[in-house]
């Protein structure tokens, strides 16, 4: 397929009247339109405003997507244990995979093409089937919780581990790599020491797979775990084996510069998620500096009902308005650093191989944008009309792995009007519920 347009190759590369020339599930090559066309004259042929890299969600959580709304304006912790796990507990296999289903087919229809996914403690297996169905790269892991956890939750250590080794056995590296797996504590103060120790063993065990958990998001948190441990959440995690180049840590707002140096030292990555720290009053996360040390920060959504949308495009215009009226500085996060935040920073945190470019022998994730809207009138400069006014619903082609999983705007691969119809089915069970 030869897809032709203004291409953002990269956050320092656009080529303005370009191509992208994809065979099998890779780009092989990327340059002027007529030369593309003249190289490969026998290609399928479409062509789009923009083309971009596919955003990698570093941080999300699919299975709360029957969730939206439903504990506006709540404190982290109150909003966890008296809505979103309580809600999770509730729901039935068929819930989950259609509340996995419809978290894909929002970030598919908005942009995204990978992401790292933070499911739940059950019925974990819906959400891998929905990821292989729909098509989206996804890094998805069994939340873990064998301490603080609401009925319906808690489990056992033994079987927790159990059932992880068992999904790693089944899923890790199917469609091709496509799908992996990280191994999933919820947090630390729901997870005993036990559980994170195994964690990095089960991880360990196993070629290629990461581990994902919540980190230092809350000041309650952090003062809960300290009082437990005596140590500040960071050490904590440090000491038990959760941090190093395979570890990705979400949100990471309160940490002191012992912390820092440590998440700098260990190469362990961090997950930004603008929106869900505004909305639940969490803070702001020290991104410039975990920057400035070299530390890998990916971009993420969070989950729909602290969000309450998985649109990247929203969550990159957060996180630059967000650091800049923080510092009190206009030159904070530009568009450019922003971007690769939610591309080859995210694919980097996601273990995802040549994924977060359009560049040749890398990976065809791809998307295709619109701009004939008057909110896209005029673009002076494509790096800041997609980080300061596109929106998901600009979004009209989706690729992953050379797959076409939508195009002009409708998807492909599932029925979306039917997805959406399921959804609303199972939420209605909820709203209905004592």
């Amino acid at each position: 397929m030869l897809l032709s347009g203004t291409v953002v190759v990269d956050a320092e590369t656009v080529i303005h009247d370009g191509a992208v020339v994809v065979e099998d599930d890779r780009i092989v090559a990327v340059g002027d339109r007529s030369t593309c066309l003249e190289q490969y004259p026998d290609h399928e042929r479409d062509s789009y405003d923009i083309l971009a890299p596919g955003t990698v969600g570093a941080h999300v959580h699919s299975v709360q997507s029957l969730g939206r709304g439903i504990a506006d304006d709540t404190e982290l912790l109150d909003w966890l244990f008296e809505y979103v796990l309580p809600m999770e507990a509730s729901l039935s296999p068929e819930a989950m995979g259609a509340a996995a289903e419809l978290g894909y087919l929002e970030m598919i229809e908005s942009g995204t093409t990978g992401c790292v996914d933070h499911l739940s403690v059950a019925h974990a297996e819906e959400a891998f089937e929905a990821a292989r169905e729909l098509g989206i790269r996804g890094r998805l892991g069994k939340v873990m919780m064998d301490k603080e956890a609401p009925p319906g939750l808690l489990e056992d250590t033994d079987e927790a581990l159990t059932e992880s080794e068992r999904l790693i056995q089944q899923y890790h590296g199917i469609e091709d790599g496509r799908i992996q797996y990280a191994v999933t504590p919820r947090f630390a103060v729901s997870c005993t020491e036990e559980c994170l120790r195994g964690s990095r063993e089960l991880a360990d065990a196993y070629d290629g797979v990461r581990i994902h958990t919540h980190a230092s998001e809350n000041r309650g948190e952090i003062q809960s775990v300290e009082d437990e441990t005596g140590r500040r959440n960071i050490h904590w995690l440090d000491e038990v084996g959760l941090t190093g180049e395979d570890v990705v840590l979400a949100h990471c707002v309160w940490t002191d510069e012992s912390e820092r140096e440590l998440l700098a030292e260990t190469g362990t990555h961090v997950t930004y998620c603008p929106s869900s720290n505004m909305k639940l009053a969490s803070g702001v996360a020290p991104v410039l500096d975990y920057l400035d040390r070299g530390i890998n920060v990916g971009l993420g959504n969070d989950g729909p009902p602290c969000n309450n949308t998985l649109d990247p495009f929203t969550e990159m215009r957060q996180a630059s308005l967000l650091q800049k009226v923080d510092r009190l500085e206009p030159q904070a996060l530009p568009a450019q650093t922003v971007f690769e935040m939610a591309t080859i920073n995210g694919a980097r945190a996601a273990g995802f191989d040549r994924v977060g470019a359009l560049r040749e022998g890398w990976k065809a994730d791809i998307v295709g944008l619109e701009t004939d809207i008057t909110r896209a009138t005029p673009i002076h400069d494509v790096l800041s009309h997609l980080v300061f006014a596109a929106h998901g619903d600009d979004v009209q082609f989706t690729m992953v792995d050379g797959d076409v999983l939508m195009r002009d705007g409708d998807v492909l691969v599932v029925d979306a009007a039917a997805i959406r119809a399921r959804a609303r089915e199972f939420a209605a069970d909820l709203d209905a519920a004592p």
